[in-house]
């Protein structure tokens, strides 16, 4: 098994005495992390008095595809473990787990006093499975599916709530698809007193919305469903007063198929609004404008490229408090594309926004002088996530690599903590990642690098380094190798599509046998080629649901 879990909170014996109070006790072990591989079995023992956890399987590059669906990170054998030694466990979070239907009706059986239950980019259940918790765990105060592989085979699992159930502070079902049964959620809803997080699918129409949100006007984080339906004058007036109400807002997400005629509606909710996510909304630059106008304390704002550079622009001018800014690719495969930030959008955020300290920005071009005289004005970076969306592009004005784009990155902004890089990169930029990334300790590299050396210039030079992750590049096993006093300090490495092969794997596995060094092989790939290589500490030896796919080279 190969989640790395995350002990959260209380696992106090109330019948046991302590020198400390409570208050002490709980700061510490919110505090305590595990970074390596645990079994379940280990956890019970280690922990008695469990309550929360948090559980994170496959590694992130499962989200691009690139990890065998039957990897594993099954989260069944741990609700197994968990029923016998922790049956009053009361919160379970996942990320990119494998969850069955019949995993959720277990949980919603076997724990009486559930209250939690967040599934992010988890796969392998269904509507059944929510119908299952909805059904049988009384005490439910947050549900939150989040971006997973459900299949959503229909919306009649919300009718599965009891009359008498209002427990509920956290809804969230954006991700759905099906149409939801609407009157059984707008019972939910008003029933639910509590409700602060309220996030619907795109199935929820503007006149539902207007419904749901007469019932919960306390709510303090809103995701709508579509904003395309049209409104007669007396709906849109109804609509307009129901977001009046919405006195505490912070966050507003969803504002699928977003139009301007509509957009105005929003305005009432949107003066102590801290987070704007438009991920999903097509927004053009003067929509956005016409919307950050309203945003005066605005923190993070997530939107797609469609606003372009004139969109950017106005978030430069409106939005003095920005902290966090996402700029996604509305078609990362269409290179023929019309729309699209550059350089010049992100120039016009750093002068306007110099409390951004997050960011990540998909582009189509860009330039070294750019890049140093956005970390110049906003030098707090802690997450700088660069990434040219055509593979090994040189400065387009110079031609020359981006070599001195994230040299000055890594020099100016000295709390960097998480960096991606992109662009024609030669080992030039990974001496400057080791020479000056003192604090860094998530790297993401791709087509990139000239040689062995910039890997190891990595490995050498960042003391804090805990995930590295690399795809296409010509690292080789010399590289791979340069790590072996480094590894068993990192939570994991990942490598794919470089130039490692099976014998290099095989001598890092018999050098540091505490590692776990899983090969997965694409299919008719040379034998001697380690296509995709995972590395990975753990206590516990090999992982026992690794599929035929997936060689283990290692472990205790």
């Amino acid at each position: 098994m190969g989640p790395n879990p995350k002990m959260r909170k209380e696992f106090f014996d109330s019948t046991r005495s302590s020198p400390f109070p409570d208050e002490v006790l709980e700061r510490v072990l919110s505090l305590l992390k595990s970074h390596k591989d645990l079994s379940p079995e280990i956890v019970a023992r280690r922990f008695p008095r469990v309550k929360s956890v948090t559980l994170k399987g496959k590694p992130r590059f499962s989200d691009f595809n690139l990890v065998p669906e039957n990897w594993g990170a099954d989260v069944h054998p741990w609700l197994v473990v968990f029923a016998a030694k922790y049956p009053f466990l009361e919160e379970l979070r996942l990320k990119r787990m494998a969850v069955s239907d019949e995993s959720l009706e277990f949980l919603a059986i076997n724990f009486p006093n559930f209250k939690v239950l967040s599934l992010l980019s988890c796969d392998g259940f269904s509507t059944d499975g929510l119908a299952a918790i909805a059904t049988h765990c009384k005490n439910l105060t947050q549900l939150d599916i989040h971006e997973n592989g459900i299949d959503d085979k229909s919306g009649s699992w919300l009718s599965c709530f009891p009359e008498n159930f209002t427990s509920l502070e956290v809804l969230n079902f954006a991700n759905l698809n099906t149409d939801v049964n609407f009157d059984a959620l707008e019972r939910l809803v008003s029933r639910c007193k509590s409700l602060k997080v309220l996030k619907a699918s795109k199935s929820i129409s503007l006149e539902h919305l207007q419904r749901l949100l007469v019932c919960a006007p306390q709510l303090i984080e809103l995701g709508t469903g579509s904003l395309m339906p049209e409104l007669t004058a007396c709906q849109y007036a109804q609509l307009e007063n129901a977001f009046n109400q919405l006195k505490n807002l912070s966050t507003l997400s969803g504002l699928w198929e977003a139009s301007a005629p509509y957009l105005p509606v929003l305005y009432p909710a949107c003066t102590n609004l801290t987070f704007l996510n438009l991920s999903y909304a097509f927004l053009q630059s003067h929509e956005l404008e016409s919307l950050l106008c309203q945003c005066p304390h605005l923190r993070r704002l997530w939107v797609l490229d469609t606003v372009g550079d004139k969109g950017l622009e106005a978030v430069g001018s409106n939005c003095p408090l920005l902290e966090e800014l996402r700029v996604f690719p509305a078609d990362p495969f269409d290179e023929e594309v019309i729309h699209g930030v550059t350089e010049a959008g992100f120039l016009a955020v750093s002068y306007g926004c110099r409390r951004l300290h997050y960011v990540l920005y998909f582009c189509r071009q860009m330039t070294n002088a750019a890049v140093a005289t956005i970390v110049q004005n906003c030098p707090d970076f802690t997450h700088f996530r660069l990434c040219i969306m055509n593979p090994g592009q040189p400065d387009y004005v110079t031609n020359e690599p981006m070599d001195e784009a994230f040299g000055a990155v890594v020099r100016t902004c000295t709390k960097l903590q998480r960096l991606s890089v992109s662009g024609l990169l030669t080992d030039l930029t990974f001496e400057y990642i080791g020479q000056y990334a003192k604090n860094l300790e998530t790297l993401s590299v791709a087509f990139a690098g000239s040689s062995d050396r910039g890997m190891q210039c990595m490995l050498e030079g960042c003391p804090k380094l805990r995930k590295l992750e690399i795809r296409d590049c010509p690292f080789g096993n010399a590289a791979l190798l340069s790590g072996l006093e480094k590894y068993e300090s990192m939570r994991s490495l990942w490598m794919s599509a470089c130039n490692v092969t099976m014998n290099g794997c095989r001598l890092l596995a018999r050098e540091m046998p505490r590692l776990n060094v899983e090969v997965m092989k694409d299919d008719g790939s040379d034998d001697s080629q380690a296509d995709k290589v995972y590395v990975y500490r753990s206590v516990v030896g090999p992982r026992r649901d690794a599929p035929p796919c997936v060689l283990t080279l290692s472990g205790l």
